[in-house]
């Protein structure tokens, strides 16, 4: 007889122990194979959804005509002039990101500046950075000001 509740007492506590890991096992969310979570899966403490990251890939996309960093001349001269303009860009803590972020490509000492800015002033401030830097021929002033 003590056997017997020896057996019954270990099959009910196996079965507690696999009902506590099945809860707290369906507890979390489901992945799929990709390792992104899946709708299937629940959860206890539900959290609001965070909205999407603004998406400026259409204000970035280059066109057949533009130029592009694939256009950068890879001579020392050109490279140098670059350099310095994104370094003028970045030491001035009043920049924007979207100004920090702009495109500089420089080809035979000839600039060309892409991208989105927040202001007026920002655009003609990256434009006189640019044209400071020795070397620079030409400054092609592509800059957009954002629309707010």
């Amino acid at each position: 007889m003590k056997f017997a509740k020896n057996i019954n007492g270990a099959v009910l506590t196996s079965l507690a122990a696999a009902f506590c890991l099945t809860v707290v096992g369906c507890d979390k969310n489901d992945t799929s194979k990709n390792g992104t979570p899946s709708s299937t899966g629940t959860s206890s403490s539900s959290k609001p959804a965070t909205p999407p990251m603004p998406d400026n890939t259409a204000k970035n996309k280059d066109h057949d005509a533009t130029k592009t960093p694939l256009d950068q001349n890879e001579n020392a001269a050109d490279i140098k002039i670059t350099a310095d303009i994104r370094r003028a860009i970045m030491d001035d803590k009043a920049m924007s990101t979207n100004a920090q972020n702009c495109k500089v490509i420089t080809e035979k000492g000839m600039v060309t500046l892409r991208g989105p800015v927040d202001s007026q002033a920002e655009k003609d401030s990256v434009e006189a950075k640019a044209k400071a830097v020795a070397g620079v021929t030409r400054v092609d002033n592509q800059l957009e000001v954002k629309v707010k």
